[in-house]
């Protein structure tokens, strides 16, 4: 994890019961005696994380359907710290705004963002009814001066409809859809059920998920390699364009294509929660010249 993860250490289960009662009848001792939940549980998962929420990022409110994604936060997290590493304070001296694409019914992102370092977000999403969610979450956390949402009406589309000509982003942020469609969704939850020891033959995802939260015709390397080709469109709009990206043999195409789209400069940046291994690809089609003068 990130050295500024607030979660680095793992969970303190007396400071998360303490905020949040309601966790206490997911929480049990393991046979290790340590205090832990069943994170093959997607209810369990989601009330650790509006403890985690609650308790250091002063989020009061974080309620939405269970059909829902249910981001674990100290992941989330650490792509909020890495992106701040991203972006120097000598260059983005005003206030940051920040491009949040596919905020889902959580609008994690903006929630993290806003509560680590008051940065400003437009978050988007395809599906309105997820957005209402997120505006509640929102008006609910006081949160209505920092962040605002954006409706994109075109499932096919990621920047297009979204960034408008007066739009000045320091960065960008996605996670984007993994799978192709929903076999391959739940086939990958069942390989994970399988290395929870809970394997079912009803596969429940411990982070539940939508379809537009978990796929994209053509999967993970189809939806980057839109966002690639639109962010092209888009150079002058945003500083930093970035993106979460889970395969790793995806990067050398995305660096290949970011060169014939015109890219100046390309950063792979490593993360690593645990067992998982990934990376954010950060873009700029700015040149160093631009990069100096950039007012926004």
């Amino acid at each position: 994890m990130h050295k500024n993860n607030k979660h680095v250490k793992g969970y303190d289960f007396e400071i998360l019961l303490k905020e949040l009662p309601e966790l206490a009848p997911f929480v049990f001792t393991n046979a290790y005696q340590t205090q832990t939940i069943d994170f093959a549980n997607p209810q369990a998962v989601k009330m650790l994380n509006k403890a985690l929420l609650k308790t250091y990022y002063a989020i009061d409110y974080w309620e939405f359907d269970d059909a829902h994604l249910c981001p674990p936060i100290p992941g989330r997290v650490d792509y909020i710290h890495h992106i701040a590493e991203l972006l120097k304070p000598d260059t983005f001296k005003n206030k940051i705004q920040v491009l949040d694409i596919g905020t889902g019914a959580t609008c994690i992102y903006p929630l993290l963002g806003v509560s680590q370092y008051h940065w400003h977000f437009v978050a988007t999403d395809v599906e309105e009814k997820a957005l209402q969610n997120a505006q509640k979450i929102i008006n609910n956390n006081a949160l209505h001066d920092a962040i605002s949402l954006r409706l994109q009406k075109d499932k096919s589309k990621i920047l297009e409809g979204i960034i408008q000509p007066s739009d000045a982003f320091a960065v960008s942020i996605c996670n984007p859809p993994f799978y192709k469609n929903q076999q391959d969704a739940l086939a990958a939850t069942q390989r994970k059920l399988k290395g929870l020891g809970k394997e079912t033959e009803e596969a429940v995802r411990n982070f539940s998920g939508t379809a537009s939260e978990l796929w994209f015709p053509g999967g993970e390397k189809a939806f980057l390699h839109s966002y690639l080709y639109e962010s092209s469109l888009y150079k002058k709009n945003c500083f930093w364009f970035t993106s979460l990206v889970s395969n790793k043999d995806l990067v050398k195409s995305m660096q290949k294509s970011l060169k014939k789209l015109g890219a100046t400069h390309v950063k792979v940046i490593a993360m690593q929660q645990g067992n998982k291994i990934s990376r954010v690809v950060a873009w700029t089609f700015l040149t160093a010249a631009e990069q100096k003068d950039w007012k926004a």
